[in-house]
């Protein structure tokens, strides 16, 4: 929300506006004083530059987690001597918990599969047919060989016959 005055806080334009008003009629609210002036500046600067390093350390995502990580890390180790037994039972807790979140995905996994094939009944099935087709397959590269060898052997037959007549 923007007001007339540009900015986004009603107080701030409030200020503002009052501030318009009163050099309108001709009154100043600030010190006339040129000490107070450069006082109130420096105080103005001093704020500012507070609000410049707050925003560039909210802005510093990296640093930002480095100390979040170093509290985490901090408070883990003091529960740790506080109390060794209910860390290591935590720890173990939590494991038990990865291992369990694991061993039920995988078995998703697998009843998945096998009710895409129908069952394991049918899985089995397939790879037996897979089977068999591969041995025909490789039959028939056999024959295929074969047949390539015996071609070559019958043309290197021809042509030495053909040689032999245009020798003699």
């Amino acid at each position: 929300m923007s007001t007339p005055s540009g900015s986004s806080r009603p107080d701030d334009a409030a200020r503002a506006d009052a501030a318009r008003t009163d050099a309108a009629a001709g009154e100043t609210n600030g010190p006339t004083d040129p000490d107070a002036i450069k006082a109130e500046i420096e105080a103005t600067r001093e704020q500012l530059g507070r609000t410049v390093d707050e925003l560039s350390h909210r802005l510093d995502v990296p640093a930002r987690a480095k100390e979040g990580a170093a509290r985490a890390k901090d408070t883990a180790v003091e529960t740790y001597r506080e109390s060794p037994p209910a860390v290591a039972g935590a720890g173990a807790g939590l494991l038990g918990l990865i291992g369990l979140v694991v061993w039920r995905r995988r078995r998703k996994r697998r009843r998945a599969a096998a009710a895409v094939t129908g069952n394991s009944a049918a899985l089995a099935q397939a790879r037996a047919e897979a089977r068999v087709a591969r041995k025909k397959a490789a039959r028939e590269a056999a024959r295929a060989r074969k047949a390539v060898a015996r071609n070559a052997q019958r043309s290197r037959k021809r042509t030495r016959k053909a040689t032999r007549k245009v020798r003699k």
